[in-house]
């Protein structure tokens, strides 16, 4: 469920900016989807313009490797970065390449199952997720340092601009109940930001890190809706009412608007009871945006 509609078929198959500019050299959002036959990253303008696909099927892969699967790709700060999850080779693992799609390289290469890199503000560590624990990992690779609560399932790390917060979902022992809560990237100073009876997913945080944007059922019998919250814990508020389910929602980096996925396609809505305004078709199983972070190019 974490993933939804990309990330559960990724399951299955292992088991299972606000701003435009020159659309070809320096794109606004990254995504997922499947309109090739596999699940690729793809990017476009904010305007939904401009598409084309990064993660290429043939050139980089070994032979013995698979393209079936990239997904969550996540920017580096400085725009220049692109971390996506890739079972190319059995198991799910941390893959980072350059903004243009070239020099694919492993983060981490295990047996288990990783999802959900999100950049250090630095750019020399990533945070992921691994079978309900979160970890840190050099960018370049190499050992793996668990951060999470042993005892509790953990997931859906998303890194703070400013470098100073992990958000994450945390689910309730015993139960189904996923809230999001906060901690400091060294794992201490942990708190609940929601305190709220449905499953939260895929905290995602306002540029100058003082909210949060998540996906819950919590408030809803019939979809899952976006909220944001504080980092106090307190203002929860819908970003937009909807007759169906939003997910995977992303923040620009100028702060107006929340990029997010409903039935396949990627959805932009201005906050504020602004405009929602559908980016692709739908017809490839799109998801997963992230907003590219690097600053608005000069005029």
């Amino acid at each position: 469920m974490r993933l939804l509609v990309a990330s559960l078929a990724f399951a299955c198959a292992l088991l299972a900016a606000g701003c435009g500019g020159d659309e070809e050299s320096s794109p606004d959002l990254a995504f997922v989807s499947s309109r090739d036959g596999d699940y690729a990253v793809f990017v476009m303008a904010a305007s939904g313009s401009g598409e084309r696909r990064l993660t290429d099927a043939g050139g980089e892969l070994e032979p013995t490797e698979s393209p079936f699967f990239q997904v969550e790709p996540a920017w580096s700060a400085d725009g220049s970065r692109i971390a996506f999850v890739s079972g190319r080779t059995g198991s799910a693992d941390i893959y980072v390449m350059n903004a243009d799609g070239s020099r694919t390289r492993s983060v981490t290469a295990t047996t288990q199952n990783d999802s959900h890199p999100t950049w250090e503000p630095a750019g020399e560590r990533l945070a992921f997720a691994r079978d309900g624990e979160i970890y840190l990992v050099p960018a370049g690779g190499g050992e793996a340092t668990r951060i999470s609560d042993v005892l509790v399932e953990e997931s859906d790390p998303s890194w703070s601009p400013d470098g100073a917060w992990i958000a994450y979902v945390r689910r309730t022992p015993g139960t189904a109940i996923q809230n999001v809560w906060v901690m400091r990237p060294d794992g201490s100073e942990r708190r609940p930001l929601t305190k709220q009876d449905g499953r939260a997913f895929t905290p995602a945080w306002s540029p100058d890190s003082s909210r949060i944007v998540f996906a819950t059922n919590a408030e809803s019998d019939d979809a899952y809706e976006l909220f944001t919250v504080g980092l106090d814990g307190k203002g929860l508020r819908r970003v937009t009412p909807t007759a169906g389910d939003n997910f995977e929602p992303a923040w620009s980096p100028d702060g107006s608007k929340i990029a997010y996925q409903e039935a396949g396609a990627i959805f932009t809505v201005e906050l504020g009871g602004g405009e929602v305004e559908k980016l692709t078709a739908g017809d490839g199983n799109d998801s997963s945006p992230a907003w590219n972070p690097r600053p608005p190019a000069e005029d």
